[in-house]
């Protein structure tokens, strides 16, 4: 099992189009640092939460799995276009994921919002781009650095702005963010909900 919970990710995000993707992707191929590809499954409860929900929450409940490795994930913090919030994750063992979800229905949370996303993550300008593909439906990127203090950023939001900005990429507000997010919603994800889950029904659908 691994735990982090000093991380403060300031974190940027944008629209691509197809094409856009594709020539970021290559671009930083060339002049980026190739981290890893992601497959990830994960479950946004706090869409489902009387005290969250979408614009206004403060704490962002998930259960998530990436390239089949497991993790509890709360971040603490407003949620938006640009972001600055506490990360606090516990990894478990590959396999364990259905478990989680059943611990998370023992103690209430049965209903969420199920996404799948594949992205490619590089290093650029000490940036950490990951570039997310939603299958089938559209693509956008993140931007993110990890800090250990709130008091830098400010200063590290701008210098992720500068880097963004001299690649030409669009950045969401706040607006745009979450009518993007209530698009996906709607279009792309779809909603869990534990009262229709049968044993072992992410190993089966996702071979976890």
């Amino acid at each position: 099992m691994s735990t982090n919970i000093n991380n403060i990710e300031v974190e940027l995000r944008g629209p691509l189009s197809k094409d856009e993707f594709v020539k970021l992707n290559e671009f930083l191929k060339m002049r980026g640092s190739f981290k890893l590809n992601k497959e990830r499954i994960l479950i946004d409860y706090s869409t489902f939460i009387p005290s969250q929900g979408l614009e206004g929450r403060t704490k962002d409940i998930r259960l998530r799995v990436t390239n089949k490795i497991p993790e509890i994930i709360v971040k603490i913090g407003k949620m938006g276009g640009t972001e600055s919030r506490k990360e606090i994750s516990i990894l478990v063992k590959h396999g364990d994921f259905d478990k989680l979800v059943q611990v998370f229905a023992a103690i209430g949370l049965t209903k969420g919002m199920l996404c799948v996303r594949r992205s490619r993550v590089y290093m650029y300008k000490n940036v950490e781009f990951s570039l997310i593909e939603v299958p089938n439906h559209s693509f956008y990127f993140e931007a993110e650095k990890l800090v250990s203090s709130i008091k830098s950023r400010e200063r590290v939001q701008k210098d992720i702005k500068k880097v963004c900005k001299r690649l030409g990429l669009k950045l969401f507000n706040d607006k745009t963010f979450f009518l993007y997010i209530k698009k996906l919603n709607k279009e792309a994800n779809e909603i869990f909900n534990f009262k229709k889950y049968r044993e072992n029904y992410f190993k089966d659908r996702f071979c976890l």
